[in-house]
């Protein structure tokens, strides 16, 4: 069963394949913004380049690392099976204006390959405990109004529209039990 993990060297191969899947426009970290956005695909083929990228990636979680100022913390963590990378999850630590009105605490993309197959949803429940233990509570996920599959995804998870802000809904999902 998929999971959500740190990430890890185990599903190199996979990451790259996965890389290869997407499309010019998503090919930029597949949406995410980090320490290690600018790293290329030609680079993290390199096995030692690529366990490099995997230490910046999990330095961002760290408190201690400096951090840009357009840039807040986060844990990221990728959605594997096996050695099969599906797909990968951020949960940013605390909420900018920016991301207030349009980023939201949780970001998440799927591998076009393995869409459609429910994993979006399973990673966003997954990751309500991981933002629950950093404090966050509800968490702020967002999608594009027109994005009707994302919409599903988070209102499955528990989310609770708030409002559309810029083309962009904001939901609350609680990440604590009752």
């Amino acid at each position: 069963m998929p999971t959500l993990v740190e990430p890890t060297t185990a599903v190199h191969r996979s990451f790259l394949a996965a890389w290869d899947e997407l499309e010019p426009q998503e090919e930029r970290w597949m949406g995410a913004r980090g320490l290690w956005e600018d790293w290329t695909r030609e680079q993290v083929e390199d096995p030692a380049e690529f366990a490099r990228l995997i230490e910046a990636i999990r330095s961002e979680a760290r408190p201690e690392t400096e951090m840009p100022a357009d840039l807040v913390h986060q844990t990221v963590l990728w959605f594997v099976e096996d050695d099969e990378w599906l797909g990968r999850l951020s949960v940013r630590h605390r909420l900018t204006p920016h991301l207030l009105e349009l980023g939201g605490h949780i970001g998440y993309v799927v591998r076009p390959s393995a869409r459609r197959k429910g994993y979006a949803t399973q990673m966003l429940v997954q990751s309500l405990p991981y933002a629950a233990k950093l404090g966050i509570d509800p968490a702020l996920v967002t999608c594009d109004n027109d994005n009707v599959a994302s919409r599903k995804v988070i209102v499955a998870a528990g989310g609770e529209l708030e409002d559309e802000r810029h083309g962009k809904l904001r939901f609350w999902v609680p990440t604590r039990l009752v």
